[in-house]
């Protein structure tokens, strides 16, 4: 029995794990390949509204 819900729980994290990792896979390469010219529209737009906007967090070494 303890054989049987370790492959059980190895199954679900693969089927979990390979499902997820094909859902980031797909996202880019659909952005690549439909992305076109505003494919980093969004990060742009982020970076301009943060200009001048003043640092936080203390330093980094």
């Amino acid at each position: 029995m303890a054989g049987y819900i370790t492959d059980l729980l190895i199954v679900a994290l693969l089927i979990v794990g390979l499902t997820a990792l094909m859902g980031v896979i797909a996202n880019g390469i659909g952005e690549k390949v439909f992305g076109g010219k505003k494919r980093s529209e969004y990060v742009m737009q982020s970076e301009h509204f943060q200009t001048g906007w003043k640092k936080v967090g203390g330093n980094r070494k």
